[in-house]
């Protein structure tokens, strides 16, 4: 039912035979500097990194698909502060064991000063009978509740214990960060595979990181039967022994990956072009080479934004709910709702307004800093504000035909009033919707435009 943050029993099994022992739980980090990926969370400064520093561990649920870390960052977490670890999952343990460890937890605080981290897998499993055992003595503070889920928490944990923890989201890991988790235990001598002293390239251990997707104890065991499969006479982990650990036809990815990012560039770049015959068979090489179905939808989204934009306003629209779809129903159905996606992609008009404009006032804001507010356009909430001009010579924009200001002046600070961040733009909606606004920029009045006195 329970287990310790520190397992002695597999401490020495792995120290006395190695092999006894998988080699993602040999490679588990011992702190939270080892620890990859998350840096949003493990960071310093990060909420993680800042719990580990007061020794105080809040009520968390860690939410995030399989092999990102959260059974390990519970166990650090108890470790830098100094708590008993104790771990039950939500579908194994009844009532009668969680009054138990609660009995424990209050006694190990009364007796020792010892805190007592609960870590519960699974916990959108909990049943209201497990949670009105647990919440009482979780507000009391007897013990620290970690839960583990890789289900969304607002629809699959009950209201009231969602209410007293702090959700944090886990991502699964980027290539970079099990790239460099591969090379540790490759070379690690101690608790790795150092002893066996082979070589790999980086690209090479980018693609059996690929074939993971983002799940680092999955990154892990393949590499472990990768090189049990190297002869004892070799030195070199070859793509053929590679790829019969991962159980792909092929590893395409030459090193650090290139292969992978031609083809996401050639996919992104045929849908710019609206070739949509060249977008579809790029979509194909993706899917069928196992790339992962968020990733490419992910992509989606984002060139719907930087290349159609709002010459197609609907194409971001059609982008999200692509990869929604793509999500819930998963493959092999998935690619009926992402060549549906690319398609619509291809042949929309395209625009890279959203990409130059936001990139065009970037510069100023990098370049001049924080400048003030123009007074026109501040809001005049109080009798002092309204005698230092706030607000005042403001034309409210509805009283005008159109609901625009004819001859509108410029919003931004006094020193950039000359500036324009928006190119012209020359096709789809977004140029009929520029045409229309010069064209009530010159119209009259509907009532001579009072000043707004909110």
């Amino acid at each position: 039912m329970t287990a310790h943050s520190t397992d002695p029993l597999l401490d020495h099994a792995w120290q006395r035979e190695p092999g006894a022992v998988p080699l993602a739980e040999r490679m588990r980090p011992r702190n939270l500097g080892e620890f990859a990926g998350q840096s949003h969370l493990v960071g310093p400064g990060r909420i993680l990194a800042r719990i580990a520093e007061t020794k105080r561990v809040p009520s968390l649920i860690f939410w995030g698909p399989p092999g990102v870390g959260k059974t390990t960052l519970a166990r650090l977490l108890a470790e830098h502060t100094r708590s008993h670890f104790v771990v039950l999952s939500a579908t194994a343990a009844g009532v009668k064991e969680l009054r138990e460890v609660v009995e424990l937890a209050r006694r190990r605080r009364a007796h020792e000063g010892r805190g007592t981290l609960l870590f519960v897998d699974e916990i959108h499993r909990f049943n209201k009978g497990q949670q009105d055992v647990l919440l009482p003595h979780l507000e009391a503070g007897v013990c620290a509740l970690v839960g583990a889920t890789t289900e969304n928490p607002s629809f699959e944990v009950n209201a009231a214990l969602l209410s007293r923890v702090r959700v944090l989201q886990l991502r699964p890991l980027t290539i970079g960060d099990l790239v460099a988790l591969l090379r540790r235990a490759l070379t690690d001598r101690e608790r790795g595979l150092g002893a066996r002293a082979i070589e790999a390239d980086d690209g090479l251990l980018a693609a059996i990181a690929h074939t993971a997707q983002g799940d680092a104890r999955r990154a892990l065991n393949s590499l472990e039967l990768a090189i049990d499969l190297v002869p004892d006479e070799q030195h070199t982990l070859t793509r053929e022994v590679a790829a019969q650990a991962v159980g792909v036809r092929t590893l395409r990815y030459d090193r650090a990956g290139e292969e992978h990012y031609n083809i996401v560039s050639a996919f992104i770049k045929s849908m710019r072009a609206s070739d949509a015959d060249a977008a579809v068979y790029w979509l194909a090489r993706m899917l069928e080479s196992g790339e992962d179905v968020d990733f490419v939808a992910r992509r989606m989204v984002i060139f719907a934004s930087e290349d159609v934009g709002n010459a197609d306003p609907q194409a971001i629209v059609i982008a999200n709910a692509t990869a929604h779809a793509a999500h819930q129903v998963g493959m092999p159905e998935a690619v009926l709702p992402l060549t549906q996606g690319v398609l619509y992609l291809a042949l929309a008009p395209k625009s890279n307004r959203a990409l130059t404009t936001y990139a065009n006032a970037r510069k100023d804001v990098q370049a001049r800093g924080s400048l003030e507010v123009p007074l026109v356009v501040r809001n005049a909430v109080t009798t002092l504000m309204k005698a230092a001009q706030y607000g005042v010579g403001y034309r409210y924009p509805h009283d005008f035909e159109g609901g625009v200001v004819p001859g509108q002046a410029s919003y931004l600070p006094d020193a950039l009033a000359d500036r324009r961040y928006l190119e012209p733009p020359t096709r789809g909606w977004e140029a009929r919707a520029w045409a229309e606004l010069q064209a009530l920029r010159g119209a009259p009045a509907v009532d001579g435009g009072p000043e707004d006195e909110t």
